[in-house]
């Protein structure tokens, strides 16, 4: 059986303050279900924190609106760096992360009201639907698209990660990676663009700006809550871009790195090595999260960009009643039963922590 992709499971946020932007995405935008709290050691993240093990603390925060969730992540022993220059469209690495909303005008009044730096009026892309972007008061890029998908009704318009613009050197390179490993095989736009480097200003650049969906032929699990999913592939045409991470730690300020929920690790792993992107990190047994279990690993794009996988094995429902989920025996081709994944509401958090 070929590896199954379920979703986006979360876009990883390196932070300075776990609680202060889980408190804001939750207030504002609906990622209230806080699936797990954690403080513990990244021992297997050496590698990309200088071969040192960093003491951090994690949360995993979901929109039961539907779509990936954010893990938010700030180290504990050390003060988290930002890059060295601003980061400019097309640069390498995550440069946006990409929420869903049924009603954009309502999501956009609503940022409207917080003043933020940066909000963009909404406007009409290709293909044709509405979108806008932001900056989160840290400085992060969101991307927020009209949207219709939703898995249960919430009292936000807005919804959870449903995509990514990601930052490539070699496109085609980028699309052969993504298609074979992935399951993005979906050409939606392939165009070549002008676009503002840092959206903020109107000096412009020459992009080629690909748009990626996921078939999901089959998807279990969480599928029918993480929904379906796209990635906007950009390379910049006229300059040479940098790379978000360099000369800093995975952890440090900005998008991490993007989660995908998956069934069949290691088929994953044996076709990742079969095109040249072996796993770079691999916790190759359960390894535990607090309440959550599983099995993760990560893989680098062409340009470093940094892929996780988890094969989530178990997951907390009611932690008091020592209530757990149990996903090892079940079919990975059948998805949970909608009103079992509904039970994540007992996770709402109703006020700031």
């Amino acid at each position: 059986m070929d590896a199954i992709i379920n979703g986006i499971q979360q876009i990883g946020i390196g932070v300075a303050d776990t609680k202060t932007v889980f408190n804001w995405y939750r207030e504002y935008l609906g990622f209230d279900i806080l699936l797990f709290s954690d403080e513990a050691t990244a021992t297997l993240m050496a590698k990309y924190t200088k071969g040192k093990a960093q003491r951090r603390d994690a949360y995993l925060s979901l929109n039961m609106r539907g779509g990936g969730g954010l893990e938010i992540w700030q180290f504990k022993n050390r003060i988290p760096i930002p890059p060295k220059n601003d980061t400019l469209l097309g640069d390498l690495g995550i440069n946006a992360m990409v929420l869903r909303s049924n009603s954009i005008s309502n999501t956009h009044t609503i940022l409207l009201e917080q003043e933020l730096t940066f909000l963009t009026d909404i406007m009409i892309s290709t293909p044709k639907r509405e979108f806008f972007y932001f900056n989160d008061p840290w400085g992060n890029l969101v991307q927020v698209v009209q949207d219709n998908y939703a898995f249960c009704n919430t009292p936000t318009a807005s919804g959870g990660v449903m995509g990514g613009v990601i930052g490539v050197s070699d496109m085609d390179t980028s699309l052969h990676f993504y298609a074979t490993l992935l399951g993005y095989d979906k050409i939606i736009i392939d165009e070549i663009v002008a676009l503002p480097l840092s959206l903020e200003t109107e000096t412009t650049g020459k992009f080629r700006r690909v748009l990626l969906q996921h078939g999901r032929p089959m998807f279990g699990g969480f599928g029918e809550l993480l929904g379906p999913t796209e990635l906007e592939l950009i390379q910049s045409l006229d300059r040479v871009p940098t790379k978000i991470y360099e000369n800093r730690l995975w952890g440090d300020l900005g998008y991490i790195h993007i989660c995908f929920d998956v069934n069949g690790m290691e088929v994953l792993r044996k076709k990742a090595a079969e095109i040249g992107h072996e796993f770079t990190v691999d916790s190759a047994n359960s390894f535990d999260m607090g309440d959550a279990a599983g099995h993760f690993s990560y893989v680098e794009d062409p340009d470093g960009t940094l892929i996780e996988f988890v094969e989530t094995h178990r997951v907390p429902i009611l932690k008091a009643l020592g209530l757990f989920l149990n996903l090892k025996k079940r079919n990975p081709e059948k998805a949970l039963p909608k009103w079992l994944v509904k039970t994540l509401k007992l996770h709402r958090i109703k006020g700031n922590l």
